[in-house]
């Protein structure tokens, strides 16, 4: 197989071990950044499942670029397993490493036996997470393969190879941090592109600070989401997506803004305690609301020099008026001036979000508390008009039971939802899916269509 030499551009680091990235939605951003000579060529981003993929989803928007998935399956010897003898990919694409089925002289029919077994696997796997969708085509064109990281290298070099084979003219493989040795020698691609590239690679999880396990559920929100935004291969629609800076109590809080195109409603994100608007739980919201046809205000209330004092985490009060004061600024903002707003809370950002809402005036649409501490709201509960949704995990029994009682408080109208099996971040298979849908349902029927009933 012939590809070019691997080229290098990474970020030279003294100090190789820090942490450098805030999220994999950070490093896909800072990613991004060292491929922006390909944006508006014919680039097909690729995220290895699942921890990949919303490294790539950052990538591909800022490359104006289609985002598909490249699954791969290790064909392993069939009495040891861990060693390989070729891999798998879509398409009936296979590499075979000729040297090891010598070595251990594997048959034919032994090699066939493990390539069935696996390609099964495979299928169900690709299944699960395109929903339908076709495999992009990757004939003659630039493919990036994009990881979170890239430890001993094997996979990535797999996925070249496999890209490859089904028709890719160019292979760069991209991740935010990967080892100087590993870089210089990649001999499936044509480019390497990191951030990162320490000489000594302890583990990639080392240089996030939130580097929490991606589910299936939110690989394919983002793949939808990605699909959306492309036609024939084009960026559509007049969806407007930026950063952007609010002042409030003579700071400005930072932000970041999403309308789909057609949006008439749109959700402020009141984040709890330790999270922020790249947290990965509530970009995973986001998006299905995205999905729904609504705008989207995902807001840290708290400035990275306040957020360190933890007495600012639980000053509701604080919360409230920078949630109100982000309100004011979506009501003077021609494109949201005439929008329903919403409030999405989750734990401490629950209860400011109630707060907020029951200023005189407020005016908000819909409230939906995830995982959230409503009691926070304290004599303001009363007082709350809009309809609000609390959404709490079975297995969150002490924050169950504040939220029976926060309810019993309200006047307006009012559901708690239980979602089974889940704990207070909602990190169980399907849970968080769970609750985003439902948050999704709540607030495209108080925001978008009119309000029938209770």
């Amino acid at each position: 197989m012939m590809c070019g030499s691997a080229i290098i551009r990474a970020r030279s680091r003294r100090f190789e071990t820090m942490v450098v990235f805030a999220d994999r939605v950070d490093a896909g951003s800072q990613l991004a950044e060292r491929l922006l000579h390909l944006r508006d060529r014919d680039v097909v981003v690729l995220g290895l499942p699942r921890g990949g993929v919303p490294v790539a989803f950052a990538v591909a928007e800022a490359l104006h670029a289609p985002l598909d998935v490249i699954v791969v399956r290790k064909l392993g010897v069939p009495y040891q397993p861990e060693l390989a003898m070729g891999a798998i990919g879509e398409g009936g694409a296979r590499v075979l490493n000729p040297e090891v089925l010598t070595l251990t002289g594997v048959t034919a029919e032994e090699l066939g036996t493990v390539e069935r077994r696996e390609r099964t696997l495979l299928d169900e796997r690709v299944a699960s997470l395109r929903m339908g969708r076709e495999r992009l085509d990757l004939t003659g064109r630039t493919v990036v393969i994009v990881d979170d990281g890239i430890a001993t290298g094997s996979t990535a070099r797999v996925a070249c190879d496999v890209a490859r084979h089904l028709g890719a003219a160019t292979v760069i493989m991209a991740a935010p941090v990967v080892p100087a040795e590993t870089v210089g020698n990649h001999p499936g691609a044509d480019e390497v592109v990191c951030v990162l590239a320490p000489r000594q690679l302890v583990a990639v999880g080392n240089h996030y600070r939130d580097f929490s396990a991606t589910s299936d559920e939110e690989v394919v929100v983002l793949l939808d989401a990605a699909a959306k935004r492309m036609r024939n291969g084009r960026v559509v629609g007049d969806d407007v997506a930026r950063d952007v800076e609010i002042p409030a109590d003579g700071v400005l809080l930072e932000g970041h803004l999403r309308l789909p195109e057609g949006a008439a409603g749109i959700v402020v994100f009141a984040h709890g305690s330790g999270s922020s608007r790249h947290s990965p739980r509530n970009q995973f919201v986001a998006e299905v609301l995205l999905r729904a046809g609504l705008g989207t205000l995902l807001l840290d209330l708290l400035t990275a020099d306040e957020e360190p004092n933890r007495s600012n985490v639980f000053d509701i009060e604080l919360l409230a008026n920078r949630l109100t004061a982000a309100t004011a600024w979506l009501r003077h903002r021609p494109e949201t001036a005439q929008f329903r707003i919403g409030y999405f809370g989750a734990s401490t950002g629950a209860g400011a979000a109630l707060w907020a809402a029951a200023e005189p005036g407020s005016d908000i649409s819909a409230i939906v508390s995830r995982g959230g501490r409503p009691d926070l709201a304290g004599a303001r509960l009363p007082l709350v008009q809009a309809p609000t949704l609390l959404i709490v995990g079975g297995a969150d029994e002490v924050v169950l039971e504040l939220n029976r009682q926060a309810k019993a408080r309200l006047h307006c109208r009012s559901r708690l939802t239980v979602v089974d099996g889940a704990t207070h971040l909602f990190e169980e298979p399907g849970t968080l899916a769970a609750a985003a849908n439902l948050a999704a349902d709540w607030f495209s029927r108080y925001l978008i269509a009119e309000p029938t009933g209770s």
